[in-house]
């Protein structure tokens, strides 16, 4: 009996473990180098996706001070950091790119829910009077420590398909091929589009890291616009010589289906001549 009982009560302990594990939507952080002979010394980014103004502690000061102990020479937004349903709180959006933007430069292009709230351009002059630089089919020089980078942004595809061209081919026509180029966009599957669009580096996010993973098994179940099993899930990929990579997001009690061992991430990307 005692041995039954012993057996019962470590199995359900390591269920309670898996459990745990799987649900578990503390923030993550995850690091990724890239090479580039573009840059004289290292520069470290900040990579923000998918908020959906969900809360991270008081004044969102989880957050930042999980960008702060990364010490990042920049911050970049890759959408939806604002959502469109009405339940959630734009302030808190808005109070983290104000936050974030006092103490870093800040870059930021739209996602598909800033476009759904069905006042994509207020959004855009709320996050600019918040101290971030809007980025809609432009391509900017910003200083990274002692050196300069290129950064070029564009709005979700869900704007129009035309529109979505227009700004790509605007962005990247503004690439003088010196300057490592980083493009934020929100869409991580238009591969064929941002492999021959000249920049270096490609961010993302958008899938939610697939919602349900297995590590190690199964990179993600399900994401908009990929289905099921997402081939850009999450993680880095080459894509023609640029280097993609898509964040798992920071979206947790906005989301209608709970994540499964899939942790809301903060990613940083440090960016290095080559050893």
């Amino acid at each position: 009996m005692k041995k039954r009982t012993a057996a019962l009560l470590t199995a359900g302990s390591a269920t309670a473990g898996i459990l745990l594990a799987a649900l578990d939507v503390r923030l993550a952080v995850r690091h990724y180098t890239v090479e580039s002979e573009k840059v004289d010394g290292p520069i470290r980014l900040a990579v923000l996706t998918d908020l959906h103004a969900c809360r991270y502690g008081k004044n969102q000061e989880q957050l930042v001070a999980a960008v702060a102990a990364q010490k990042p020479d920049l911050v970049v937004m890759c959408g939806d950091i604002v959502d469109d349903e009405p339940r959630m709180e734009e302030w808190r959006a808005l109070l983290t790119v104000k936050r974030l933007a006092d103490r870093w430069p800040v870059y930021y292009a739209s996602g598909n829910h800033e476009h759904r709230t069905g006042r994509l351009a207020v959004v855009k002059e709320l996050l600019t009077a918040c101290g971030a630089v809007v980025l809609d089919g432009k391509c900017v020089c910003a200083a990274a420590g002692a050196q300069m980078v290129q950064i070029g942004g564009i709005d979700d595809p869900e704007t129009g398909e035309e529109n979505w061209q227009d700004q790509l081919t605007a962005a990247s026509g503004d690439l003088d091929g010196s300057h490592f180029s980083i493009l934020l966009t929100h869409r991580p599957e238009r591969v064929s589009d941002y492999a021959g669009s000249g920049f270096d580096l490609v961010l993302a996010g958008h899938a939610h890291g697939g919602q349900w993973r297995l590590p190690g098994l199964i990179n993600g179940v399900l994401a908009p616009n990929q289905g099921m099993f997402p081939t850009y899930a999450g993680g880095r990929y080459e894509i023609g010589g640029a280097t993609l990579i898509v964040s798992r997001g920071l979206a947790r009690e906005s989301t209608r289906v709970p994540r499964l061992f899939n942790r809301p991430e903060l990613v940083v990307v440090d960016i290095e001549p080559p050893k």
